[in-house]
């Protein structure tokens, strides 16, 4: 970037476009990186990157881990099941523990919206929001678009259906703000109890009928669905659920032979999404995998370095 990098990154909201493309442009160099036989380069040497997960995660914790150890960062990694939490230790105890030890970069993920802002007052350290609650997942946004990004180019203009669970899904949020604030057109497809109460400010169009969307959009977004949401009653069961808004093979041909199919995972095959279609050539669902550890490492070298000087001065493109 041309400028410093912030402290922090905890939305999606209150970014730029600018900002947005230039984390994108930046992704491109270590994209490359990662296909190198050695992908892994000093950039961020003598740092270290602590994860703190309140929550079970697999792909975004090993994505984090991945991304701060190609870039030569020492790591260190937290799960609250197995803490002092459960002796009464406090979360904000446990930070200023984890920052003692030298942490210079906390990537957290929290099931109560906002944690990661109240941890990001408490502490020098960067932050980075791995998901808090319904609220947000900003580097998911960040890989979905640079996914969309590869495979087409732009997102000026892409027709985005995001299939699901709207209400709880703190992905959906992210993306709605970053493909509208890259020139896409966002539709949300779902029953009427798992669309938020209001939209109102929200850059999307709201649809029932998947059926109907298909045929006119360039990109499938499916969400997981969540089992605790059937137990709640905002769905009458998964059988429903899965003949309005499953992706099966007959759904799918519908769609144009060049639109993409993403799922930020982890995916509940035959409900969101059937195996066959996961497996169909416009899947880009592992690709977003692969994308995630590129897009965290430009976040991770932007908040820890200082943007493309350093870059330079540390040559990137080789290990020392």
């Amino acid at each position: 970037m041309n400028q410093s990098p912030s402290k922090s990154l905890l939305s999606i909201e209150g970014m730029t476009k600018h900002e947005l493309e230039e984390i994108l442009e930046l992704t491109d160099t270590f994209d490359e990186i990662g296909r190198r036989p050695i992908p892994k380069v000093p950039a961020l040497r003598g740092r270290t990157v602590a994860t703190l997960f309140f929550e079970d995660s697999t792909r975004t914790r090993l994505s984090f881990e991945t991304a701060a150890r190609r870039l030569s960062a020492d790591t260190m990694s937290f799960s609250a099941g197995s803490s002092s939490l459960s002796k009464g230790e406090s979360i904000r105890d446990t930070v200023e523990v984890i920052e003692a030890y030298g942490a210079d970069l906390l990537v957290v993920r929290h099931p109560a919206a906002g944690t990661a802002q109240r941890i990001d007052n408490w502490t020098n350290a960067s932050v980075i929001n791995a998901g808090d609650g319904c609220h947000e997942h900003p580097t998911q946004a960040l890989l979905d678009a640079y996914t969309l990004r590869k495979h087409k180019g732009s997102l000026e203009g892409l027709r985005i259906a995001i299939v699901g669970d709207i209400l709880h899904s703190r992905v959906a949020r992210s993306d709605v703000l970053a493909f509208s604030m890259l020139g896409a057109e966002v539709v949300l497809v779902a029953p009427p109890t798992l669309l938020p109460p209001s939209i109102e400010g929200w850059p999307v169009e709201i649809s029932y009928n998947l059926d109907e969307i298909l045929p006119t959009i360039d990109v499938c977004y499916l969400l997981r669905v969540q089992n605790e949401r059937i137990n709640e009653g905002l769905i009458p069961s998964v059988r429903e659920y899965v003949t309005d808004y499953g992706l099966n093979v007959k759904r799918a041909s519908a769609l144009p032979k060049d639109a993409l199919i993403c799922h930020p995972g982890p995916t509940n095959r035959g409900i969101e999404i059937e195996a066959a279609v996961a497996a169909d050539p416009r899947s880009v669902i592992l690709d977003q995998v692969a994308n995630g550890v590129s897009i965290r490492m430009a976040i991770l070298f932007l908040l820890l370095g200082s943007g493309r000087n350093l870059m330079e001065d540390a040559d990137v493109g080789a290990d020392q």
